[in-house]
């Protein structure tokens, strides 16, 4: 584990953002997959809302996904493992680069054929909590030709990621822009901030 922490908190000094290919395994992005697969079966992925408002973007002109909280309460053995592999992280976090991260959120993430997401930053204009993103992808053989790429902007340039399964992206949530280009099939995630109350 200590291998994959460190390739994403590298890279992310190298570059501002952090990139490890097998952050998950294939086991543990399989069951996630499921998990999402199954809350939308029973109905319970809703359509995200914008900034810290409690109101969705109804007509979903900023953002097309749908989400689904994780919690540790729901008493999910993927949700535990996923979130405990989080609570590692941020403890090896803390101990090598002193980021006082003391909190996080997490939930799942689906983007429908034909749905993206504008580009913005993950930090509100009036709560500054959220220091760093974490964005883990859940989806098996996802080629260039499926859309859906996240796109970060720094400067003049703009790095283009393809969501493939096990993959983790990480950098800091007040400082980039990024978006999620039109996706042509569904698209999956566990999106999240780690935050300093």
């Amino acid at each position: 584990m200590q291998q994959q922490f460190d390739e994403l908190i590298n890279s992310f000094i190298d570059t501002n953002v952090g990139i490890a290919d097998h952050f998950l395994s294939a086991a543990l992005s399989a069951s996630l997959q499921q998990n999402i697969h199954q809350l939308q079966d029973d109905k319970q992925m809703k359509y995200a809302g914008i900034g810290n408002e409690v109101l969705a973007d109804a007509a979903q002109q900023m953002r097309g996904d749908k989400i689904s909280w994780l919690d540790k309460k729901n008493n999910n053995i993927d949700e535990q493992e996923f979130l405990e592999k989080v609570e590692d992280f941020i403890d090896h976090l803390n101990r090598t680069c002193y980021t006082g991260i003391n909190d996080y959120e997490f939930h799942y993430a689906i983007y429908e054929e034909g749905s993206a997401y504008k580009r913005h930053k993950d930090q509100f204009k009036t709560d500054n909590k959220r220091k760093y993103s974490l964005i883990c992808y859940l989806n098996d053989d996802w080629k260039v030709a499926d859309g859906g790429q996240l796109m970060i902007y720094q400067d003049d340039t703009a790095q283009s990621i393809l969501p493939t399964a096990q993959k983790a992206v990480f950098f800091k949530s007040a400082e980039m822009e990024h978006e999620v280009l039109l996706a042509h099939k569904s698209r999956m995630s566990v999106t999240g901030w780690l935050k300093q109350r």
